[in-house]
């Protein structure tokens, strides 16, 4: 296994019916991260995990899941594994605190074993507030979706798997929630959080990757990211506007917002100063750059939309 990275993914491609829900992926997810996949929905977020966990068998590419192939170590990954899907599958008839001891028989190589699996559960659940010895049929969503969060962390796992956990979670609990996961980041632990709520990710990733229809568009550390990706907002003396670009491989247009007299871009660029030459623009009398936040930098992503006139070189490269 290389220790730098608790998750491999390499042109993973998977075709349903033969139409690719994830096409040709590759990204690390370095050990001790917190980790951020995000997209739209039917990006192929669920896909790609359940393929890391060794449920769904990938048609091209490789996987490493803690450095074991998931395709044939399937049942090894999962032990290894907290896994939180986005409807857990509980038994109804079962307790809250009958179905933690219930799971830890399945986690023998648990630290403490069974027993302290238990224990971790146990106060889990006490600490989100549950009623151990109310039925699972008889929780709320909410709840429900708190015993399977307790069902995961239980274990004390190196790698934690999550998609969409905060749904159905209160406001508070949420956040106390996500909180924990930078914890665990911080104790070594890796967790990788495929999420719609972009202003969560951010507040607790390190690292982000975005896809879009089962393709990758960026993965990368989130302060990286961050740092590079500018929102431009320049002035016009007029309704005309600059016919050609200063394109190189030091910027790159992510989307642009034109009106009349004012626009705005934002732009992925090796830094300020790469962006400068958009002062010298004809026709631009002013020009201020701004950070963006990852919510509006996901969503420029998603847009992806080109200036209202441009040469036909550039529109080629956006395009």
């Amino acid at each position: 296994m290389n220790e730098d990275n608790a998750i491999r993914i390499e042109g993973l491609t998977v075709r349903y019916r033969g139409r690719p829900a994830v096409d040709g992926l590759s990204f690390d997810v370095p050990t001790g991260s917190v980790f951020g996949l995000l997209g739209e929905n039917g990006a192929g977020k669920s896909t790609t995990i359940k393929t890391l966990l060794g449920l769904v068998a990938p048609d091209a590419g490789r996987v490493e899941t803690l450095g074991l192939n998931p395709g044939k170590q399937g049942e090894e990954v999962r032990r290894k594994v907290g896994y939180v899907p986005e409807t857990p599958t509980l038994y109804d008839w079962m307790t809250a605190a009958e179905i933690g001891w219930f799971a830890s028989g399945f986690r023998p190589d648990a630290p403490g074993g069974p027993e302290g699996t238990q224990g971790r559960y146990a106060d889990l659940i006490k600490g989100f507030d549950l009623p151990a010895d109310r039925k699972i049929k008889a929780l709320s969503k909410g709840m429900r979706a708190k015993v399977g969060l307790a069902l995961a962390l239980a274990p004390d796992p190196g790698l934690l798997i999550l998609d969409e956990p905060t749904s159905g979670l209160d406001l508070l609990v949420r956040r106390e929630f996500l909180e924990s996961m930078v914890d665990l980041a911080g104790s070594g632990r890796t967790v990788l959080l495929s999420s719609h709520q972009v202003a969560e990710v951010e507040r607790i990733a390190s690292h982000v990757a975005l896809v879009h229809k089962g393709k990758l568009i960026l993965a990368e550390p989130l302060d990286e990211l961050k740092a590079r990706t500018f929102r431009v907002s320049f002035t016009l003396d007029g309704p005309a506007r600059p016919t050609s670009l200063p394109f190189g491989p030091e910027w790159q247009l992510i989307d642009a917002d034109d009106a009349p007299r004012q626009s705005s871009w934002l732009i992925h660029a090796t830094d300020r100063e790469a962006i400068a030459a958009l002062r010298g623009l004809p026709g631009v009398t002013g020009l201020e750059v701004e950070t963006p936040g990852l919510e509006e930098i996901y969503i420029a992503y998603m847009r992806r939309r080109v200036p209202a006139t441009v040469a036909p070189s550039f529109a080629a490269v956006l395009a």
